[in-house]
């Protein structure tokens, strides 16, 4: 990789590390507005560790020691999304939060699931290629 292409990878993973942090942030703000019923807490303990744990993932996966765990550790982050849009629907779908308060953490959910997938599959492509031009030099 050149300098250049260097330092935009780098300027992206670190726009990913703080929006995945700011994301969490906006998560804990979230349960601690949410009302203290039974149903609320229970939803929001789940929101909360599954919405924490994106970013929280996401670190592992710049940390990996190689291109399988960094994709391994991406699809979980991947899959906290996903379990985190869900509680998000069900608190709006159940009425324990209003769907208009929930619109803006639904939206950047979407947009980091969206970011992981496209991230996912080029790594996963990269991976493929770089494996397929060793077995080539092997032989």
């Amino acid at each position: 990789m050149q300098n250049a292409e260097q330092g935009a990878a780098m300027g992206k993973e670190y726009d990913l590390k703080q929006r995945t942090k700011d994301f969490a942030l906006r998560v804990i703000r979230m349960y601690a507005a949410l009302p203290k019923s039974t149903e609320a807490q229970v939803m929001g303990k789940q929101v909360l560790r599954s919405g924490t744990s994106v970013g929280a993932n996401y670190r592992e996966a710049t940390r990996a020691r190689s291109p399988a765990e960094f994709i391994s550790k991406m699809e979980i982050s991947l899959q906290e999304l996903e379990e985190t849009s869900y509680w998000f629907e069900l608190l709006a779908e159940s009425g324990v939060v209003p769907e208009a308060r929930l619109a803006d953490l639904r939206k950047e959910a979407d947009e980091l699931t969206a970011i992981f997938v496209a991230s996912i599959n080029t790594a996963k492509s990269r991976h493929k290629r770089n494996a397929k031009g060793k077995m080539q030099k092997a032989d």
